[in-house]
């Protein structure tokens, strides 16, 4: 069982559902951000309750994307221009404007509601970054589907700027696979080191 995870049972009356009402749909990407409602231990549980990307690095100034979800704690970015996320170390170069969760450590979790419309084997995509040996885990409703999931570190030694460490963008497209059954599933991102940014998840079915 995920360390600080809760039934509905044991949060009362707490309102838990996808985003906007709307599970993600597979086939295709589940966007990281757009995580369930329900708040800390029941669509997420994040180390500290700040956002430190909505409403702090990028400052509340009435844009959508500086305050996406700037009350919750699980921290959101997205991709910018001027050799910060379209830079020469990207392995994938990502989409501007791109929202994505960060400052990721060990032990933290995102829960996603998902409509999967065909039954199948799928493999499963991630674009991200990896300051370090990146490691995650993945489960569907409550049972883990890989263990630990180690993806390619995105460090390059020849960038010599620190803090773009953070920024070396890549995609894999298999880290590995899961069996869907058509209907309504509950999917958890779990992050097993920390480091790292997830852009999103892509589901793809393979027989």
């Amino acid at each position: 069982m995920l360390s600080g995870f809760l039934s509905s049972a044991a949060v009362g009356q707490t309102v838990q559902g996808p985003w906007q009402g709307k599970p993600q749909p597979i086939p295709g990407r589940v966007e990281c951000e757009l995580y369930d409602i329900g708040g800390e231990g029941v669509a997420y549980h994040d180390k500290d309750s700040i956002n430190n990307g909505s409403g702090k690095l990028n400052p509340a100034n009435g844009s959508y994307l500086n305050a996406f979800r700037m009350k919750e704690g699980v921290d959101i970015s997205y991709t910018k221009q001027g050799g910060i996320d379209d830079n020469a170390y990207n392995l994938t170069p990502p989409v501007m404007g791109q929202l994505y969760v960060g400052w990721t450590v060990p032990g933290e979790w995102i829960r996603y509601t998902v409509e999967v419309k065909e039954t199948g084997v799928y493999k499963i995509g991630l674009m991200y970054t990896s300051n370090k040996d990146g490691a995650l885990a993945l489960s569907v409703d409550g049972k883990d589907i890989a263990g630990t999931i180690r993806v390619p570190t995105t460090y390059r030694k020849e960038d010599t700027v620190a803090w773009r460490q953070w920024h070396h963008w890549n995609k894999v497209n298999a880290i590995a696979e899961v069996s869907w059954s058509r209907g309504t599933h509950i999917l958890v991102l779990r992050s097993v080191s920390g480091d790292m940014n997830y852009d999103y998840l892509e589901f793809t079915k393979i027989k």
